[in-house]
């Protein structure tokens, strides 16, 4: 009887693709392991850049702090000029 790898008595060209085969899972799977394990890392793999919602700007922490009352209206005002002075104009100040 003939097998894959047997071709007229000896082995035949089907007896390489098994390496390829073995090569193809080996790479298959150490770049998988290096996307899953890889993830606290900094790199191509590591976690996209975070990034702060709109609505945790400086400006928008302070009113939402004085719009509960956690600050007063000079605590609010001085602490407003200092983001001015560190982040320049705010948007929309006449």
């Amino acid at each position: 009887m003939q097998t894959l790898a047997q071709w007229d008595g000896g082995p035949g060209p089907w007896i390489l693709f098994f390496p390829l085969i073995w090569a193809a899972v080996v790479v298959g799977a150490v770049t998988l392991l290096r996307r899953t394990a890889g993830r606290g890392r900094r790199g191509p793999w590591g976690p996209a850049a975070v990034t702060r919602p709109a609505g945790d700007s400086p400006l928008a922490v302070l009113g939402r702090r004085f719009a509960s009352g956690e600050i007063d209206e000079d605590e609010y005002w001085r602490r407003l000029s200092v983001l001015d002075e560190q982040f320049g104009r705010r948007s929309g100040a006449a």
